[in-house]
């Protein structure tokens, strides 16, 4: 079984056919679901879906290049969105130096604020990073020294360096795979997939975007799509992809206090 920890299920790419999008998952036994918000509409619109689905979770943010878009009115809402059951998560908020949509400072305040209310609802928080490994991990060490360790959070799509996951593994976060580990040029991706603990690995989509090798030209990408970029890790550490599929949907279910036995079918 699967749990895809990072989708997008508000887009317009899948939302327009979520049904069908959800039994194509179904049938390729992902289990489990999370539906990542970048905005207050689009936090509020991955609760929505998660009310309506046993298995779908939802982490409710600002993404880093929307964070100068948000009015004042929207951090409050997105404090009390924090509070549903369904939301298993915070985010998806990060830092980003690739896109220059954001104002940096901004971008900054609103991490710190993230991580906050991450602390504050025990809920873990979810870390884009793009061009800015250096930024992402002196704001995780800067996080410790203030909130403590261990936090609770995932690298998501980690493309990053072993130095960098390093960090985030002492700080207490997970480490999420997505479909560039199993582009062929990325052997650097997979060797670094191969070492991150047992008990930290996950994997997931980041669908509609980023679809796996050999579906790369695949659009959108879809939460079925995470069997793919789990063979992929799997491999990378000489374990069936059956092993892999359970061990990171026990490290998921476990992350985001899911306590029910998970099923053995």
């Amino acid at each position: 079984m699967w749990f895809d920890t990072h989708a997008h299920l508000d887009d317009p790419q899948l939302s327009a056919d979520l049904p069908l999008v959800l039994e194509r998952a179904e049938q390729a036994d992902v289990r489990y679901l999370l539906a990542v918000g970048t905005t207050l509409p689009s936090s509020r619109a991955c609760v929505e879906i998660a009310g309506a689905h046993e298995r779908i979770g939802a982490a409710v943010g600002i993404h880093p290049n929307h964070a100068h878009e948000a009015l004042e009115a929207d951090w409050p809402e997105i404090e009390r969105l924090a509070a549903n059951a369904r939301v298993w998560a915070i985010g998806e908020t990060g830092l980003d130096r690739y896109w220059d949509d954001c104002p940096f400072d901004i971008q900054l305040k609103a991490f710190r604020f993230h991580i906050a209310l991450s602390v504050a609802t025990g809920k873990p928080f979810i870390v884009h990073m793009r061009d800015c490994e250096a930024d992402v991990v002196a704001e995780l060490r800067r996080a410790v020294e203030h909130h403590g360790a261990p936090l609770r959070g995932i690298m998501h799509s980690f493309t990053g360096c072993w130095e960098t996951a390093q960090v985030a593994l002492d700080a207490g976060l997970h480490i999420s795979f997505a479909g560039m580990v199993t582009y062929p040029k990325n052997q650097a991706i997979r060797d670094i997939a191969a070492r991150v603990p047992a008990d930290r690995l996950l994997v997931e989509t980041d669908c509609p975007y980023l679809s796996p090798h050999p579906h790369r030209s695949r659009r959108p990408n879809e939460p079925e799509l995470v069997v793919y970029t789990g063979q992929v890790v799997a491999e990378a550490r000489g374990m069936t992809s059956t092993e892999l599929g359970r061990l990171t949907t026990e490290n998921a279910r476990r992350l985001f206090r899911l306590d029910s036995p998970l099923e053995a079918s």
